[in-house]
């Protein structure tokens, strides 16, 4: 039995069997199963009833996986399933056949049927397990020359995989694994062959490197300054910071802080990111000493200063020459009132 969805489709072997006293029975899956994001999956099982039973007096059949008022809850009515299910049932089985996957979808599978007498139903219990699973891209150094890229699930696949390998999104080989050079600034991404859902997310080496200084690259002595490192990488990557001129590093990390800053510690600064794919240096970072902190003025507090000073002299000067003005005019009117 094969669906009409395309798309990779997951079909199980019936090797669990749940066998009841009175007749009723379900032949279940594998209990464990995992499937690809995005991928179509085929659940199966066979059921046996008490003999006189037959077709008419079974008055509903459906898979589901949380109950309401204990009562369990039709796959086909769930909107979280909603035109993603199909039942293809026939005399005594009956396949749930999920498309488009999602990782949501991870949950126990139960097969239920009820009969026309109130309150007779039969569920297969335990049912199956239902992983569903995305892919990530895992780096592995084979020599000094050639990085090893293999596409990981977090599950075990019941099929034995091929994958689609991608360069800066162009299809390139296939296969279980990749080999790439060290040091490459391309994107690697994988995918399941057979499958509609997305490629993983694609690893490569650090790109696009920034520094920046917080508070300021000009500092006072005695001061504190951050310096801040940051790049695109994919694993993320780890920072090394270093002076310029100097093989040995200052920090590691992506923040490196300087206390109680002095001359000496104005120079260039740059740092390293690097992860499993490569390495990559960023732009220098010039922090600079602007003179003494404390009670030293700047040169524009200085000005400032000076400039006042300079108008305070005028006024006085302004005002004891208005006053000895005045003092001469009043002396020239006594003199002429005698």
């Amino acid at each position: 039995m094969s669906p009409s969805a395309g798309g990779l489709v997951v079909f199980l072997l019936s090797v669990q069997v749940i066998q009841s006293l009175d007749g009723w029975g379900v032949n279940y899956d594998e209990t464990d199963v995992c499937a690809a994001k995005g991928s179509v999956v085929g659940i199966y099982c066979t059921f046996t009833h008490p003999s006189g039973l037959d077709r008419r007096d079974m008055k509903n059949i459906l898979w589901f996986t949380k109950e309401k008022d204990g009562e369990p809850v039709d796959l086909r009515k769930d909107p979280e399933y909603s035109a993603r299910v199909e039942y293809r049932c026939s005399k005594n089985s009956c396949t749930l056949i999920i498309t488009d996957v999602r990782e949501s979808d991870s949950a126990e599978y139960k097969f239920t049927l009820k009969t026309t007498k109130p309150g007779e139903k039969y569920t297969g219990s335990p049912g199956v397990t239902l992983s569903v699973t995305g892919f990530q891209v895992q780096v592995r150094r084979s020599d000094s020359t050639w990085l090893e890229l293999t596409c990981h699930s977090s599950c075990v696949l019941s099929d034995d995989p091929e994958y689609d390998w991608y360069k800066n999104g162009e299809n390139i080989e296939t296969g279980s694994s990749l080999l790439v050079s060290s040091g490459s600034t391309d994107r690697y991404s994988c995918y399941l062959r057979g499958s509609s859902g997305q490629r993983s997310p694609a690893v490569y080496g650090p790109q696009r490197l920034s520094v920046s200084a917080s508070p300021s690259a000009e500092m006072l002595e005695g001061d504190s300054v951050t310096l801040t490192c940051s790049a695109d990488a994919n694993p993320a990557a780890n920072y090394t910071w270093y002076k310029e001129h100097e093989d040995s590093p200052r920090a590691s990390g992506q923040n490196f802080t300087i206390t109680d800053f002095t001359a000496e510690h104005s120079r260039n600064y740059y740092c390293e990111a690097r992860n499993e794919m490569g390495r990559s240096n960023s732009t220098l970072l010039r922090i600079t000493s602007s003179g003494k902190g404390g009670c030293t003025w700047s040169t524009t507090t200085t000005v400032f200063a000076s400039i006042s000073a300079v108008f305070l002299v005028i006024i006085i000067l302004a005002v004891l020459y208005i006053r000895m003005m005045i003092k001469q005019r009043d002396q020239r009117i006594t003199f002429r009132s005698y």
